[in-house]
């Protein structure tokens, strides 16, 4: 009897329990029904802004973002462009992280008045989407050989003989150069396996590298060089709903209708990169740092100027390391302050020093070639930075010049004319009080004590002198 009423509360707690489980299953999915939109992750749309030259920066920027984008909320990246070109490095490490992205990338030309010039040409190729805002335009993809190292300008003079039609022919009248023809030609056959990758066209993509042509947002439409116009980015996302594209070699469908649309800013480290990147910021950087070097081995132990001169030396170092430089110019404004710096010991009277000038000012005006916008020394940083060092030199020669004709006051010399006294004398040797001090000393005639004399030369540590 007593185990038949054990197993009959059994029975009842396991069903009590089950009851609960149930009404706590209903509770929680009434609970997850309840709670506001905002705190359930809605699908995203990423907006990365490249506004201005692609160069490290930028680059480095685009890179980290593509790859710590998190594919559990986000669906569409896009980077809204406006850049009227850039550095070659930089933009095939744009390309590379696009194409390795699992994430869709539509690249979009806009606002209106933006370009794609160049290098955003090419990052256009590249997307799943290319799209463009009315009254945008992009082309002029011609690289320019400079200092070694490729560089995609904004625009490019249009060669005389221009090919004709929009074909893939080639005929038309090629750069006798042979490191241009290569650039050239590298350039056709990268963009144009983009334009196969995504299905575009690649006939006019090979003539905006080889002629430098560009085309509005309409007419890139016309020609299947983008695949939609859009005003803004929700109109853009709504335009692109339902499309096939490749993403990673894959064909994937795009759901992007009602995606929510953040924003990722550059961070600190982007905004960073971007001002020592500036070829303006690192010349005067080379500058403070060999400056500062400079002024601590004439000076060691002032400490402060070394390690100025040291950080700012390495910052310097990395930065252009990291831009296409000439190192011919590079080599002659070094050498132009090493000429400055001779000056001041040497002292030829300003002949080594305007040497220096020339060189700095030749170096500088070579050390960052023109070609790519916003990659370029300024002429006005060049003019400053030439005028405080050639004022540092004046300064250094001025100086030079006033030590030269002040009396000598110390060592042999700062003894010559002066006048002492006779101590006591024995013949042609005794000893004088010059200055304060006791010296031996010899005369051609015998002295007598107290009498003036004159130094009139020096012999090791004996005054040679004459009566005063």
């Amino acid at each position: 009897m007593r185990a038949a009423l054990m197993q009959l509360r059994a029975g009842r707690m396991d069903f009590v329990l089950s009851r609960c489980a149930t009404r706590t299953l209903v509770l929680g999915i009434l609970f997850l029904h309840a709670l506001p939109a905002e705190l359930v992750a809605a699908p995203k749309a990423v907006v990365l802004q490249i506004d201005g030259a692609i160069g490290p920066a930028v680059a480095d920027y685009v890179v980290r973002e593509l790859r710590g984008i998190s594919q559990v909320d986000a669906r569409l990246v896009v980077l809204r462009m406006n850049t009227p070109g850039g550095l070659d490095t930089s933009m095939r490490e744009i390309i590379r992280a696009i194409l390795s992205s699992p994430l869709p990338v539509a690249a979009y030309v806009a606002p209106s008045g933006a370009r794609a010039a160049s290098a955003g040409t090419y990052i256009t190729y590249a997307s799943a989407i290319a799209a463009m805002a009315p009254g945008t335009n992009l082309g002029a993809a011609t690289p320019i050989q400079l200092g070694g190292t490729p560089r995609l300008p904004g625009g490019a003079p249009q060669p005389k003989d221009k090919e004709k039609g929009s074909g893939g022919d080639t005929s038309a009248s090629e750069p006798a150069d042979t490191e241009t023809r290569k650039a050239i030609n590298d350039a056709v056959a990268y963009i144009r396996g983009l334009a196969e990758l995504n299905g575009r066209n690649a006939d006019w993509a090979a003539e905006a590298v080889r002629t430098a042509v560009s085309l509005p947002a309409s007419e890139a439409l016309k020609l299947n060089v983008i695949d939609v116009m859009a005003d803004d980015v929700p109109d853009l996302l709504r335009k692109i709903d339902g499309r096939s594209v490749k993403v990673a070699g894959k064909p994937q469908a795009l759901a992007t209708a009602g995606l929510e649309i953040v924003a990722a800013a550059p961070d600190w480290r982007t905004e960073l990169l971007a001002v020592i990147t500036d070829p303006n910021v690192a010349f005067i950087l080379l500058l403070i740092g060999t400056y500062g070097l400079i002024f601590e081995f004439l000076n060691p132990g002032a400490v402060a100027p070394g390690l100025i001169g040291a950080i700012s030396l390495l910052v310097a170092l990395y930065a252009l390391n990291l831009l296409p430089i000439n190192y011919a110019g590079a080599a002659l404004v070094l050498l132009g302050i090493g000429l400055m710096v001779a000056e001041a010991h040497i002292g030829s009277f300003g002949i080594i020093g305007v040497g220096g000038i020339a060189a700095f000012v030749i170096g500088a005006i070579m050390m960052f070639p023109s070609g790519a916008p916003g990659f370029a020394l300024s002429l006005s940083v060049v003019a400053g930075t030439t005028v405080l060092t050639a004022a540092l030199f004046l300064l250094v020669l001025t100086m030079l010049l006033r030590s030269r004709r002040r009396p000598v006051v110390t060592g042999k010399e700062g003894l010559l004319g002066l006048e002492g006294e006779a101590v006591t004398w024995d013949g042609e040797e005794g000893r004088v009080r010059v200055h304060g001090e006791i010296w031996r000393a010899r005369a051609q005639r015998p002295l007598q004590p107290g009498a003036r004399v004159k130094v009139v030369n020096r012999d090791g540590l004996v005054l040679v002198v004459e009566p005063a």
